[in-house]
């Protein structure tokens, strides 16, 4: 939602926060009575969606979270009150028959320092031990409120934690975080611990233990944020996702020894691999795209990604909706004729 920024420095929901000051509450709740409502679990239902994965942060249960400096002058600077939104979309969940998978998506110190982990371009969380134990704590308190909620399938200990952080020290976090979470929930609710963008061999053998049963392994994929993807003109996306991600998907199905979501994926593209498209592919030297090559291009390349990923356990397409950025949105590319109307 980027009229939400809009005018200011905020680049995150911290330095938002950080930066209207008293003035967020009123906004952010605003936001959350109308961004997403009712009707819209009732249209994921009725296209035959039987999931959703929701995001959120470690101030959800209000002003007891550890502080970091990027507050500034405020000790807790997160608007409360989102503890009754996600409440909220329980019971809107269990109501249209759709499970619930929760994610930490930002812990505190920010585990991967991208905007959407909550203060862009730091990435402490794995640097001070107050920040590891309070994600744990927090992922107990989230089990221990939701644990026999009908609606709850899952719980996802962190959501991308960076490629640079040792895998040993997310081993023992994820372990950590699976005996919180079981501390309250019964076998039947999955944990749910994402790769941390390397190889599934890196966890041969990790929670093998019968204490760890119904643990899921999430990998997120995209081809619009490296070099060499951003390059790439429609065949050569088609070929990665029809190739190369399929024998990936068949290797990780066959030896990673516990099930995989597809917890991200998009038909999100750089803009220069439109363009590069529309060169190569269709000859058009200095206009854009038409309709109906758009429409082809995002058929092809979403048409190509359900294929591979049917293959998991399950995938969430990453968002739901956005206010202008359609291949992102997943009501939009249904609506557009991109995706399926139907599951």
């Amino acid at each position: 939602t980027p009229s939400l920024f809009a005018g200011l420095a905020a680049r995150d929901e911290t330095s938002w926060c950080v930066e209207l000051g008293d003035k967020a509450e009123k906004i952010l709740k605003r936001h959350w009575d109308s961004f997403v409502s009712p009707d819209d679990f009732a249209w994921l239902s009725a296209i035959g969606i039987n999931a959703v994965r929701i995001p959120i942060g470690h101030w959800l249960f209000g002003p007891d979270y550890p502080f970091h400096p990027s507050y500034g002058d405020c000790r807790h600077p997160y608007v409360e009150g989102g503890i009754d939104v996600l409440d909220k979309a329980f019971d809107l969940a269990e109501q249209n028959g759709l499970s619930v998978v929760l994610d930490l998506h930002a812990a505190p110190g920010c585990q991967n320092g991208f905007d959407n982990g909550g203060i862009q371009d730091v990435c402490e969380w794995h640097t001070r031990e107050e920040y590891i134990a309070y994600a744990v704590e927090f992922l107990g308190r989230l089990a221990e409120r939701y644990g026999n909620h009908p609606a709850l399938h899952g719980i996802e200990v962190l959501n991308e934690p960076r490629w640079d952080i040792a895998t040993e020290v997310l081993k023992r976090y994820n372990l950590a975080a699976c005996q919180a979470i079981r501390k309250h929930c019964s076998e039947k609710i999955a944990v749910v611990f994402h790769d941390g963008f390397r190889g599934f061999r890196d966890y041969g053998g990790f929670m093998a233990s019968p204490e760890c049963r119904n643990v899921i392994l999430d990998i997120h994929r995209y081809q619009c944020f490296v070099e060499d993807d951003i390059g790439l003109e429609l065949f050569g996306h088609l070929q990665k996702v029809l190739v190369d991600w399929t024998v990936e998907a068949t290797d990780i199905v066959s030896h990673a020894g516990m099930p995989t979501y597809v917890g991200e994926w998009s038909l999100g593209l750089d803009s220069n691999s439109m363009r590069n498209w529309g060169r190569r592919s269709f000859g058009n030297q200095h206009a854009a795209l038409d309709d109906f090559q758009s429409t082809l291009i995002y058929r092809a390349y979403a048409a190509a990604q359900l294929a591979c990923f049917e293959k998991y356990r399950g995938w969430f397409f990453w968002s739901y909706k956005t206010e202008s950025t359609p291949c992102w949105s997943f009501r939009d590319c249904v609506e557009r004729g991109w995706l399926p109307s139907h599951y």
